[in-house]
């Protein structure tokens, strides 16, 4: 029987994103999206509102597990992934999967969204 081990939310600005790319922030985008998240997201006509989203995400799961950027976990180890319908989800690897490994998570459950100015993401943590 499995149980939720976790829940994280966050809120993102949208505008916030859009800044980093009208001032040509390149570092902040470097360091906080993973190379598929970044080609996934920068061809898009208008970015921001996805990388927001996986923003929101990442921060979600740092509440979910409630660490935040703690214990060694980098913006790095985590990459949010859609499945050829759409479907997202959160892929783990370093630091950030070795925790999950070490507290028994089982699974994962992300969604995100974005409208207006805002981006949101839910993420739960099961334990088997």
């Amino acid at each position: 029987m499995s149980s939720t081990a976790g829940v994280g939310v966050d809120l993102s600005q949208i505008s916030r994103f859009r800044r980093f790319l009208d001032q040509g922030n390149a570092g902040v985008i470097d360091r906080v999206f993973t190379a598929g998240e970044k080609a996934y997201c920068l061809p898009k006509r208008d970015p921001a509102p996805h990388l927001a989203a996986r923003f929101a995400t990442k921060e979600a799961f740092l509440k979910a597990l409630g660490l935040g950027l703690r214990e060694g976990i980098s913006w790095q180890d985590m990459d949010v992934v859609r499945d050829e319908l759409g479907k997202p989800s959160l892929v783990l690897s370093g630091r950030a999967a070795a925790i999950c490994r070490e507290r028994e998570i089982s699974a994962i459950h992300l969604s995100y969204s974005h409208d207006g100015d805002y981006a949101t993401a839910t993420v739960i943590l099961e334990k088997a």
